[in-house]
């Protein structure tokens, strides 16, 4: 595997010019993937560089190679790292575990009193959040920001969302609470996740299949009337 070195900063104006290829990487790896946010607009992603409420990475000699998004919830009470991408010939560095723990840090000092959250289907992602100290939750003990969940209906399933009256879904919800870590314990879904990578894959491959089942059968049923 080639060595590749990578600069990790806050996304400024100067990151701007990214911003295109960004959102382009984004909807393709949530095509690809079948799941998640599908597409953010190159001018969303330019207004959280110029809030400083992202983090970017990019090569030594200046090619794009990551990104992450802070989103805020509830006058702030909620925190989202949100569309973490790592571009195709960067994958497999640990890129991504690199730009998840900046923009959790960022996070931390721009809201140090909020819960930080998070939904992914992504089993790596999952396993990285758990070494931050977010842990699997239900979806209620997530924001009720109305604003926040118009943003799920972009997803390709989206509509299994609302058949579970927006409970459960695809994605697995994680918290991670600053000032409640024991009680963040206590509310964990699965405490023997922590670390766990091959939980983590065999839970994400058991939602997809029991979800995905049941919407299929809903499907069929539907089409005889």
């Amino acid at each position: 595997m080639e060595n590749h070195s990578f600069i990790i900063q806050p996304a400024t104006e100067k990151h701007l010019h990214y911003a295109e290829t960004i959102t382009q990487e984004m909807e393709e790896s949530a095509k690809a993937r079948g799941t998640g946010i599908a597409k953010r607009s190159p001018e969303y992603i330019k207004t959280k560089m110029k809030e400083g409420k992202a983090v970017i990475a990019l090569t030594k000699d200046g090619v794009w190679a990551g990104f992450c998004y802070i989103e805020a919830w509830g006058h702030g009470k909620f925190v989202a790292n949100s569309g973490l991408i790592v571009a195709p010939e960067f994958r497999k560095y640990g890129l991504a575990r690199q730009i998840k723990s900046e923009v959790f840090k960022l996070s931390r000092v721009k809201y140090p009193d909020a819960k930080i959250f998070g939904l992914t289907t992504g089993a790596a992602v999952m396993k990285i959040n758990s070494d931050l100290g977010y842990v699997p939750v239900s979806y209620s003990d997530l924001t009720d920001d109305e604003e926040f969940w118009k943003g799920c209906n972009s997803c390709v399933n989206v509509e299994i969302l609302k058949s579970k009256t927006r409970q459960n879904c695809l994605c697995t919800a994680m918290l991670y609470d600053p000032s409640k870590k024991a009680k963040t314990e206590e509310v964990a879904l699965r405490k023997d996740f922590k670390k766990n990578l091959k939980l983590f894959e065999r839970w994400t491959r058991l939602k997809k299949a029991i979800l995905l089942n049941i919407k299929k059968t809903k499907n069929k049923t539907l089409s005889i009337f």
